[in-house]
């Protein structure tokens, strides 16, 4: 018996030592154009793992006291495909179930030299996170989300930042940054 309980202590030793201050998972490389549509990848963003939906999928830094940072998901469904901006916005909109002291949802558009690009903003809980396998994530209360959709040679492309509140201010600035960064593909 000492023995099998020594050899378990043992095991689990081994297994905390090699996991204990394990560096983070290694940025993946994540595409920086879709639709016809190109744009710079903002410095301190990492890419993340992308799915069958997303073309690139970004991880921003988390603001000091939030649990974790920002996630950009960035979406091409091909041209005339996944469905018109006004749907698109009022789907991303309904994903955030109003806080007391939120803001009220706004969109607006602007344009990138010839590029029409749709902003949208929204905060509360959000509910339109996915988890393992696809199945909806828990709500999560705080979040921001800030949203864009620029209409390339190929088709809308959507970018949606979303995170804790104090997370997707700090990442603000680089997302607009991002947005501005857009052109046309060669």
């Amino acid at each position: 018996m000492f023995a099998m309980t020594l050899a378990t202590l043992l095991v689990l030793a081994q297994l905390a030592s090699s996991h204990a201050g394990a560096p983070p998972a290694a940025a993946v490389e994540s595409p920086t154009t879709a639709g016809g549509l190109s744009w710079n990848l903002p410095k301190g963003w990492a890419g993340a793992p992308a799915s069958s939906m997303r073309v690139a999928t970004y991880r921003t830094p988390a603001a000091a006291g939030d649990p974790e940072g920002g996630e950009v998901a960035v979406f091409y469904f091909g041209p005339g495909q996944g469905g018109g901006i006004d749907a698109n916005v009022e789907r991303w909109f309904s994903q955030m179930t109003p806080e007391a002291g939120s803001r009220k949802p706004s969109r607006s558009q602007t344009k990138v030299g010839d590029i029409l690009v749709t902003l949208c903003t929204a905060e509360g809980t959000y509910t339109g996170a996915m988890g393992m396998g696809g199945a909806p994530s828990a709500p999560k209360k705080g979040f921001t989300l800030e949203g864009a959709i620029a209409e390339g040679s190929g088709g809308a492309v959507f970018f949606k930042l979303t995170g804790p509140k104090k997370s997707v201010a700090k990442a603000k600035a680089a997302f607009d940054a991002l947005v501005k960064s857009l052109k046309r593909a060669p």
